[in-house]
């Protein structure tokens, strides 16, 4: 599911904050790291500069890599290449995922210098929208590359909504749960009422109880066949569940505050894949507004956009 993960850089600090990540995931995972730098020159002419560049992140890469991958079961060495390809970052990003069978692309959104292109509405954004392949955003924000080695993936937070589309997350989380022996909480957000016609119209308190009942079940009921496969015990010896009230982006993104997420896990669906977040609903306000990094997985009815 994660043999092989792609890693698109562009030369700045920032995109290489998505290193760290693909290093622990490929370091305890055994998968392949492949970095893609996509020139939108038909003929660059630092090409000589930019494979100079890429050799050392690609040493980089394997020293990062090693400091998870020497353990039972995973060889003493990561395999990481690096790809240059001309044409628009985006396209070839996305069609590189496909021919090669890239099971995770890790790609860092937001920033000042370099990455800045790749700020939601261009290169990560049109990624997400256009590939059926899983994709981890690692928001830069201003932050440096020396994080390596610090074991930042321990706590994943998934969040629901009820739908067995939104289950088309839970075998990632499952193949990385039980290999990497993270703690997973379940997360679902409920409302206390509606809009009609500009009017907010509050659920009956018996309504807002049978909701948080059958929620509970539900999630209690994912959390089961988790535990059954000895996934994400915690100290407690149970698997975490939460449920919350409001508006689901505000509570997501809170809650992965509050209990210091280092991943927070989606299932991405509707006719149109991504393309239905792009007037504030509520994949796109956790993309915009939250703090951690996001993890979306399309489900399998979905279609992307290009």
């Amino acid at each position: 599911m994660y043999e092989k993960i792609l890693v698109p850089l562009d030369g700045s600090e920032l995109a290489e904050v998505a290193l760290p990540y693909a290093e622990e995931l490929a370091g305890r995972l055994g998968s392949e790291i492949i970095l893609i730098y996509v020139s939108e020159l038909i003929k660059d002419p630092g090409e000589n500069q930019l494979r100079s560049y890429l050799q050392k992140m690609v040493e980089a890469t394997k020293d990062g890599a090693s400091k998870y991958s020497n353990k039972p079961g995973i060889g003493p060495t990561i395999e990481v290449k690096s790809v240059i390809l001309s044409g628009s970052p985006a396209e070839k990003i996305v069609e590189y995922a496909d021919n090669e069978n890239i099971g995770l692309i890790v790609i860092s959104t937001h920033g000042q210098s370099g990455i800045k292109r790749w700020a939601l509405g261009s290169v990560a954004d049109k990624v997400v929208r256009a590939t059926t392949r899983p994709v981890a955003l690692i928001r830069a924000k201003g932050a440096r590359p020396e994080v390596r080695g610090k074991g930042m993936l321990n706590k994943v937070l998934v969040s629901l909504d009820g739908s067995k589309e939104g289950e088309a997350i839970i075998p990632y989380i499952e193949e990385l749960a039980s290999r990497l022996k993270v703690k997973v909480i379940l997360l679902k957000v409920l409302v206390r009422g509606y809009y009609a016609s500009d009017t907010y119209m509050p659920l009956p308190d018996q309504q807002i109880e049978s909701d948080k009942a059958l929620a509970t079940a539900y999630l209690d009921n994912l959390g089961a066949r988790l535990k059954e496969k000895g996934i994400a015990i915690t100290i407690e010896e149970r698997l975490d569940i939460e449920i919350r009230f409001g508006n689901a982006a505000e509570q997501i993104i809170q809650f992965a505050d509050e209990v210091h997420a280092d991943l927070l896990a989606m299932t991405t669906h509707g006719r149109s894949g991504v393309g239905r977040w792009a007037f504030g609903s509520v994949a796109e306000r956790v993309l915009q507004a939250g703090n951690t990094p996001l993890l979306l997985v399309r489900s399998p009815g979905a279609r992307g956009e290009q």
